[in-house]
């Protein structure tokens, strides 16, 4: 990706050279990074249009640290953003040169596996596909898996309440997770949630579960873990239109099968993967389906051969069935490879991340097309068609003059339009700062003037991840999306957030 938006360190003051001595005394030389050099890999996240850096990085690796850092930065009253694996793609781990940059990186460790009671815990930085790893020795996994699973970290994935292919079986990272330990921006350590299906009080877990750092640090997670279904078998079905793929969708969650997962790519995704991982896709086709069933040998067997029926009706030209565990993973590789596929066939690509009821998708899929021939950009869309969640992949070269603002202008479209059939800008990436001028479309001004309750109850000074996911009132006036009574905005006290 170009850098759309690329800043140096701010100069270091005095305040700011006794912020850093005061983080050497709380933390190992090595866990102190302050050298451009060093903090360059913490410019960005996976988005990369915006690189900033940040002051200073801290890398703590006990909670009591992570703690200390948090009373540091409370008293000096200086912003503080945590970070993950920085695999995201909204531009939440975004530093800010004034503040510091807290890399949950060296959490990595897996603190216990219970298969009696179908939990592990974890901290943070642990991968997501790690857990299924650890798990698997006791025939179980963790559901949520994202295309980034081998990379992503847990503590990540609760913070953009992450998918996957199979969320349209199992949900999403919140329907996943039993109890998280936080620290506070006053450095406090909460304990949210439970080791039992509910808790008394507010559903607070929820509510920090995709808060994108704003209301707390997560530094600690216990999820659920699922035992492996008996059979799980892919089907995959070509099409020679992309309409046609979008209303076999519906045909199938209208006959009241919920399959594991239910994904769409289209050809230039297809042709894309193809190339990358050698899938077996069908080069010729205009979209495939891979819809996964699993459960019982006799569940799976009966729904194989719906399925089968359904996709056919629908249209299909090929329909083929995985014939055995390596053929379904490689369906599965090919899939969960597209990004990077597509970034072997063009420059640069903007990955958008909307949803929408999936009765609009053969539209909303119309409506892309369009949009793509009126901007001369080719479009690759990879999604999970089950559940409604969009990746349309705009492809442009950010080195031509114009291009990447039209590419953006292009992406405001896609959401914008997923907003107006009933959707949402977002379903898995988060909105970080890419989407935050789209949220004044998604939400009016008391929707978002008790967003910014909630923050200031967390933060009263707004020291977490400030200036990300919640727009101020001030800026959806400027956007233009909000009307503002007699040139006055309502709550002007939350603009600070």
């Amino acid at each position: 990706m170009p850098h759309q938006h690329e800043n140096n360190a701010a100069p270091i003051n005095e305040v700011h050279s006794g912020l850093i001595r005061a983080l050497r005394n709380l933390l190992p030389p090595e866990s102190v990074l302050v050298d451009a050099e060093d903090l360059r890999p913490f410019e960005c996240d996976g988005l990369a249009v915006y690189r900033q850096l940040p002051m200073v990085v801290a890398l703590p690796e006990t909670i009591e640290q992570v703690q200390s850092i948090m009373r540091l930065c409370h008293a000096q009253q200086v912003p503080v953003v945590a970070r993950g694996a920085g695999t995201g793609l909204s531009g939440g781990a975004l530093p800010l040169a004034n503040g510091v940059l807290l890399s949950l990186a060296k959490f990595r460790n897996i603190l216990n596996i219970d298969p009696d009671n179908a939990m592990a815990t974890v901290q943070p930085g642990v991968r997501n596909l790690a857990i299924s790893e650890a798990a698997a020795v006791y025939g179980m996994y963790y559901a949520p898996d994202p295309s980034s699973q081998i990379a992503c970290s847990i503590g990540g994935n609760v913070a953009e309440n992450s998918g996957g292919v199979h969320c349209l079986k199992y949900g999403l990272t919140v329907h996943n997770i039993l109890m998280i330990k936080v620290v506070t921006a006053e450095g406090e350590l909460l304990t949210i949630g439970a080791e039992t299906l509910d808790s008394p009080g507010y559903d607070l877990l929820a509510l920090m579960t995709g808060s994108e750092g704003m209301l707390g640090v997560i530094v600690e997670v216990t999820v659920k873990l699922l035992a492996r279904p008996e059979r799980a078998q892919v089907v995959l079905a070509a099409f020679d239109d992309v309409v046609k793929a979008g209303e076999a969708v519906g045909a199938i969650i209208a006959a009241g099968i919920i399959p594991a997962g239910l994904e769409m790519m289209d050809r230039l995704a297809i042709q894309a993967a193809e190339d990358f991982v050698h899938a077996g896709y069908p080069r010729d086709a205009e979209a495939i389906l891979l819809c996964e069933l699993d459960g019982t040998d006799a569940e799976v067997s009966e729904y194989i051969a719906l399925v089968r029926k359904i996709l056919t009706d629908s249209g299909a030209t090929e329909v083929r069935t995985a014939t055995d565990e390596a053929e379904r993973q490689l369906f599965w590789k090919g899939r969960k490879s597209a990004f990077p596929a597509v970034g072997r066939i063009c420059p640069d690509y903007y990955c958008m991340d909307g949803t929408i009821p999936r009765r609009q998708l053969p539209h909303v899929l119309r409506r892309i097309g369009e949009m793509s021939e009126e901007y001369g950009l080719a479009v690759a869309n990879v999604f999970h068609a089950g559940d409604g969640n969009l990746h349309p992949l705009i492809l442009f070269d950010g080195n031509k003059e114009g291009e990447l603002h039209r590419t953006e202008e292009f992406g405001q479209r896609i959401l914008q339009l997923c907003v107006e059939v009933g959707g949402t800008i977002t379903g898995e990436h988060g909105v970080g700062m890419e989407k935050i001028d789209q949220m004044c479309v998604q939400f009016n001004s008391a929707e978002l003037t008790q967003f910014h309750a909630i923050k200031a109850a967390f933060d009263p000074s707004g020291l977490l991840n400030p200036g990300k996911a919640v727009p101020t009132l001030h800026r959806c006036a400027e956007f233009g999306a909000m009307h503002v009574h007699h040139g006055q905005l309502p709550h002007p006290e939350l603009e600070r957030f």
